[in-house]
């Protein structure tokens, strides 16, 4: 009768008397019920727990296909940038972390205030009340940290710390963006419906003609939320966002470019909807740039008006 493996068999004696010269594996016990020669009771064992024939050929390829997912580039100052494999949601863009060497060893990991820049992009508000709760959570279960001039940064002294302190930066970057732009679609729709009314209460209070959602007559088929018929016509581009301001401005520039009679009026939510310095910015670069007030706005339309 050939020997069988027991129902339940300690692990060093089957693997005493099936000649098989590795280390025990961790559990103790296995649940092998077959009775077969040596090598099938082999096969048996790798069907059981999943061992494949060239386990390290896996482990290398693996490993491989992983780092793949990552670019590393090195950059002037002697910073490591490094593209990872994860995204903004929704954009496409992947997030890029930065690892700088500082004089005294130490290593500062960072996202270069990229999601912070892009959630300003797409119109959201990083000092809303949620991205603020968020921030002052973040040491409690990151070492990352949201810092005063809009950074995510970890710093490291061990050098085995950066692969994962890479990942732990990466993954705020994700959720600050999320958390700041959430919102930014129906705020910005809630905003524009604002300003119409104002427009259409002010235009009509004062009798002045008006368009809405106009494509202007310059390169690029750039649309002005209202253009408010008068001798310099009145071009109002409500800014939801960053991008939008910049429109904006564009249309200013090319305004001015092409000598044709216009006044760009941007209208923001406030400063820090759309950044503060892109808000003071843009007062150079448009007729005038201003945070959004019913009164104000009215009263500024009447003036132009008169």
């Amino acid at each position: 009768m050939q020997h069988g493996i027991g129902l339940y068999e300690p692990w060093a004696t089957w693997r005493t008397r099936a000649g098989y010269q590795v280390s025990p594996a961790t559990g103790p016990w296995y649940r092998i019920r077959s009775r077969t020669a040596t090598g099938s009771r082999l096969q048996c064992l790798r069907h059981h727990i999943g061992w494949s024939e060239q386990p390290m050929e896996q482990v290398t390829s693996l490993k491989r296909a992983i780092c793949s997912l990552f670019d590393v580039h090195s950059d002037e100052g002697g910073v490591q940038r490094v593209v990872t494999p994860l995204e903004y949601a929704g954009t496409g863009d992947r997030i890029v972390v930065r690892v700088r060497v500082r004089d005294d060893g130490s290593m500062d990991i960072d996202e270069n205030g990229e999601a912070a820049f892009y959630a300003g992009l797409s119109g959201g508000d990083i000092e809303s009340e949620v991205v603020n709760r968020w921030a002052l959570d973040l040491p409690n279960h990151s070492p990352v940290r949201f810092s005063s001039d809009e950074v995510l940064r970890a710093k490291v002294t061990d050098e085995r710390l950066i692969a994962p302190y890479i990942f732990r930066v990466a993954e705020a970057a994700q959720q600050l963006f999320a958390l700041a732009s959430s919102r930014a679609d129906r705020q910005a729709s809630d905003f524009k419906d604002r300003v119409s009314e104002v427009i259409v209460k002010t235009a009509n209070d004062l009798e002045l003609s008006y368009h809405s959602d106009v494509e202007l007559p310059i390169a690029g088929g750039l649309v002005a939320d209202h253009v408010i018929d008068s001798a310099t016509p009145l071009i109002v581009i409500a800014a939801t966002s960053v991008a939008r301001l910049l429109e904006a401005e564009v249309i200013h520039m090319q305004y001015r470019m092409s000598k044709k009679d216009g006044f760009v009026l941007a209208i923001a939510e406030s400063p820090t909807a759309v950044g503060k310095k892109q808000f003071e910015r843009a007062n150079y670069y448009t007729g005038k740039t201003v945070s959004f007030s019913p009164h104000d706005l009215s009263q500024l339309i009447a003036g132009y008006a008169n």
